[in-house]
């Protein structure tokens, strides 16, 4: 089945590459840029680009004519990023890294569904994915809304029930504690998403880890 899944995938790219490229197209050029092959490598390099970004040095890597040209016939990337929908949180600046370079999922509090889980899966089954990175981020306003709620009672409206319910429990789990509360939400939700990635065997072949980016620095830190 994964085989066949692969196959008409790669087939369905082809063929919209070559019916959208114009005949007088510049021949591609080869992805031949260093990819980094292993978990190690690949979160070393995100956080190299992290530190780019946050210093004001993002080098904007593989945006041009040829890296799309090259990009046409395939994809190589080599981290997923399950990020928040903030139009702050963008990973391929966050990274600074190019086209091609992440495979990025990105919802509202980091909320995971069938989607967002078989999206994932796409990423370390046909990809080959060493990485799964899960990205939280302070001041989040999906967990703002779920704080709102938890102190109010007040009714959740349409689709923004989902996202409360499912945020709801790592508010309940860190209300005692001192501090800020979103902050503690934030940081207790991207933990549990990053752990129930970790239990689904259908990501065991990828390192699973969880990270928080800091709005006022622009820096990523690892999570516990």
């Amino acid at each position: 089945m994964a085989s066949n899944r692969r196959a008409f995938l790669t087939a369905t790219a082809a063929a919209g590459a070559l019916a959208a490229a114009p005949a007088s197209a510049a021949p591609a050029a080869p992805d031949d840029r260093p990819r980094p092959t292993t978990a190690h490598a690949a979160l070393a390099e995100l956080l190299a680009g992290n530190r780019r970004y946050a210093t004001g040095l993002s080098r904007h890597p593989d945006e041009g004519l040829l890296r799309r040209h090259a990009l046409a016939a395939g994809q190589h990337p080599f981290a997923v990023v399950v990020g928040c929908i903030d139009s702050r949180v963008p990973p391929e600046l966050v990274f600074d890294q190019g086209l091609g370079d992440l495979l990025c999922i990105r919802t509202a509090g980091q909320v995971l569904d069938e989607a967002v889980l078989g999206s994932i899966q796409y990423g370390v089954e046909e990809l080959r994915i060493p990485l799964v990175l899960v990205l939280g981020h302070e001041r989040c306003g999906a967990v703002a809304a779920t704080l709102d709620h938890l102190r109010t009672g007040a009714r959740v409206p349409g689709h923004l029930e989902l996202l409360v319910d499912e945020i709801a429990p790592a508010a309940r789990r860190t209300r005692a504690l001192p501090g800020d509360w979103a902050e503690h939400t934030m940081r207790a939700n991207t933990i549990w998403v990053r752990d129930a990635i970790r239990a689904d065997s259908a990501f065991a072949a990828a390192t699973v880890t969880a990270a928080r980016f800091d709005l006022d620095t622009g820096l990523v830190s690892l999570l516990p």
